[in-house]
């Protein structure tokens, strides 16, 4: 049985909103989705698992036909979708009176139930939120109920708020496959433990590679094989870059290397540059200018002025300024703190003098 495990699509969601890319990160995550159906298609996939937070929020009733009609083409994949803390099912929901495709099924009630696919032996567990949180551990004493099948949960959660998770407990469980979902970042709790992650990073916090998981089990007198692996599919990454200048370096060597890191990475991408390293004293970065570059969401200066701290304090040993550098050189500071200290409190000193 093959399938694909994928969660968190967050359908409806237009992240970085107020950026020039922000829409275009929106159709982002409906052409991912769309592309995960084509793969299925392609593939011969015969299970699509689908670990809640399909859509961002509540979804309106255009959002559901539209990825009813996208999982509806599918000629062979069977879909098992639950609703996640974002999309969980409220009294108006459209979910509680939408009819779906033949081959798509919704496990939506709030106790625990099972879909069972005669032709792949398999059977599927789960079941809905109904409300943004729910923080008893409901999945802690969940087994299936049939050896012989090939037996998924479906499951989203992890996190304090959301359905606490213990690993322990689910390795106790027998399932054959657990399909997680909640957590953005794609990890294996353990060979048949998986959070796939988001199919689309959400934020600037969300760095790193996310896509879907593709596997497939075979079962025979009541032991299985299991074969799953991470699979890369996020149009865009978030990617925090730390760019090293030096005191000779100008905005406009900076600029053109800005848009050599981007075209050598991938002008797709969104990036976060923070600049290190030491600056002329007079230097003023362009960081504004900077941010017009192209997808770029951050730009920080986090360098240090260019000091001789030997020359400062030859020329002031009778003043402030010399002072304060021999009572940082002889207090009693971690080397960071003290080098922070040293740099942050001469260039107030200094500016106090107008010194610069």
């Amino acid at each position: 049985m093959k399938f694909i495990h994928i969660a968190d699509v967050h359908l409806g969601a237009k992240p970085d909103r107020g950026f020039s890319w922000s829409e275009q990160r929106g159709k982002d995550i409906w052409d991912s989705f769309t592309h995960i159906a084509e793969i299925c298609e392609s593939e011969g996939i015969d299970l699509l698992l689908i670990a809640g937070d399909l859509f961002h929020k509540q979804p309106l009733l255009r959002e559901l036909k539209e990825a009813a009609y996208t999982l509806g083409r599918l000629s062979r994949t069977q879909v098992v979708l639950m609703a996640g803390n974002h999309d969980y099912i409220s009294e108006r929901s459209p979910y509680t009176s939408f009819s779906w495709p033949d081959n798509v099924h919704m496990l939506a009630d709030r106790d625990m139930d099972s879909i069972y696919f005669e032709n792949i032996n398999t059977e599927i567990y789960g079941f809905s939120y109904h409300a943004r949180e729910i923080k008893e551990p409901l999945y802690d004493k969940i087994t299936p109920g049939c050896a012989e099948r090939i037996n998924i949960l479906l499951a989203h959660g992890g996190t304090a708020d959301n359905i606490p998770i213990d690993k322990n407990a689910l390795l106790r469980s027998d399932f054959d496959y657990i399909a997680l979902g909640h957590i953005h970042k794609p990890e294996y709790l353990a060979e048949r433990i998986a959070y796939c992650g988001s199919l689309e990073p959400m934020d600037k916090n969300e760095t790193g590679e996310r896509g879907y998981i593709k596997g497939e089990i075979i079962k025979e007198e009541e032991k299985s094989k299991l074969h799953s692996e991470f699979i890369p599919h996020a149009r865009c990454q978030y990617k925090r870059i730390a760019m090293a200048v030096h005191p000779g370096m100008t905005n406009g060597e900076i600029r053109d290397s800005i848009r050599e890191i981007m075209k050598s990475q991938g002008e797709n991408h969104i990036y976060q540059f923070s600049l290190t390293g030491k600056r002329a004293r007079d230097m003023v970065f362009d960081i504004e200018g900077f941010l017009g570059l192209g997808n770029i969401l951050e730009a920080a200066d986090n360098t240090l002025p260019d000091y001789d701290f030997i020359a400062l304090k030859e020329e002031n040993e009778d003043n402030i300024i010399g002072l304060y550098i021999k009572a940082i050189e002889e207090g009693e500071f971690s080397r960071e703190f003290g080098e922070k200290a040293l740099y942050y409190g001469m260039e107030a000193l200094l500016e106090a003098k107008n010194y610069k």
